[in-house]
């Protein structure tokens, strides 16, 4: 059980790690990516709608569609690490809630 407590943080120790957090996302979205060089999946055509990803400083990725170019999203290192290894454990898969197969997912 004292293991458990010493795991805990500190109200203090929260309220710095969300600062810090809120900096990061602060700094990233503040950067210039109008350079950006997008990539999207081996295959896909211009024509059709896709996710894009860019690289940015700091291990950070910036996403998109294909389909709407000015919506852009970005993502800390830390956030992009645990979405993907997310999606290897099949932690996004979608469900088909219909019971149709309609998802295609398996």
């Amino acid at each position: 059980m004292a293991e458990a407590q010493d795991a805990q943080v500190s109200p203090e120790q929260d309220e710095d790690i969300k600062a810090r957090k809120e900096r990061e996302k602060n700094e990233l979205y503040a950067l210039d990516i109008s350079g950006a060089e997008w990539h999207s999946a081996p295959g896909t055509e211009d024509h059709e709608e896709r996710v894009e990803i860019a690289y940015l400083p700091a291990g950070a990725v910036a996403m998109r569609s294909s389909m709407d170019p000015e919506t852009v999203l970005r993502y800390t290192e830390a956030e992009w690490t645990a979405f993907v290894l997310g999606a290897r454990d099949g932690e996004f898969d979608l469900q088909d809630a219909a019971g149709d197969g309609a998802s295609g997912a398996q």
